[in-house]
């Protein structure tokens, strides 16, 4: 049987009707804007303490009271220790302003503690003082004997030249202003002068006493070993 030609009309409505079901639909709605909440804390304030005012809980450097910088200490025996020992006895008992000098006035530096040895010091043994008192050491090597007279660093008092006769070069210089223009020969031979703590001074111009103007110095000076000529 042939069917007729409005059974097929329907048959094909029926099917087109089946196929546009099953067509996505593109929509050109725009995304909602997304919402940005903002919360508010209200923070707590941090307990204080009434002795101070600080927040509790805070921490400071602590510094010497009163009662630490009026301490007093008796001041040890350190003659004859090595300076090392001198040192570390002295902080124990409480003394840390510690310095040192070269007790024969060469003026060299005390660089490896363990090589030197005490010959004086500026506060009496057994007297008790501040423990914020500086305590000074006069020094020289392990196998240096002490001399008879500890031998204080020079100065140049009252803008007036010091003696120098004897010593050290190095000590010379260190005694004059830093500006100073400083000569300095060999009073035996024509050597070079290189490490001024070894050389003792011979002969000197201008004299002791003489008053500093800024004038060059002139200084001569032979080993410490060696006679002046």
């Amino acid at each position: 049987m042939i069917p007729s030609a409005l059974g097929l009309f329907f048959v094909g409505v029926i099917i087109g009707s089946a196929g546009s079901s099953g067509t996505e639909t593109t929509s050109s709605t725009k995304p909602a804007p997304e919402v940005t909440v903002t919360v508010t804390v209200t923070a707590e304030p941090r307990p204080v303490d009434a002795s101070d005012g600080k927040p509790a809980g805070t921490k400071e450097k602590v510094k010497p009271t009163a009662e630490d910088s009026g301490k007093e200490a008796a001041v040890p025996d350190f003659v004859g220790m090595g300076l090392q020992s001198a040192q570390d006895t002295a902080q124990a008992k409480g003394f840390h302003g510690l310095t040192s000098h070269d007790s024969l006035g060469r003026d060299r530096m005390q660089a490896f503690d363990r090589n030197w040895k005490v010959c004086s010091q500026n506060v009496k043994a057994g007297r008790t003082v501040s423990t914020e008192t500086d305590l000074d050491f006069g020094a020289v090597k392990l196998e240096e004997d002490c001399p008879a007279k500890d031998q204080q660093p020079l100065e140049a008092t009252g803008g007036r030249m010091p003696d120098l006769d004897g010593k050290s070069v190095k000590a010379a210089r260190g005694a004059l202003d830093s500006g100073t223009s400083v000569t300095v020969t060999d009073a035996a031979e024509d050597r070079m002068v290189l490490m001024e703590s070894n050389w003792k001074v011979c002969g000197q111009a201008p004299g002791p006493g003489v008053k500093l103007k800024g004038q060059p110095v002139k200084i001569t000076a032979v080993k410490f070993e060696e006679e002046c000529p």
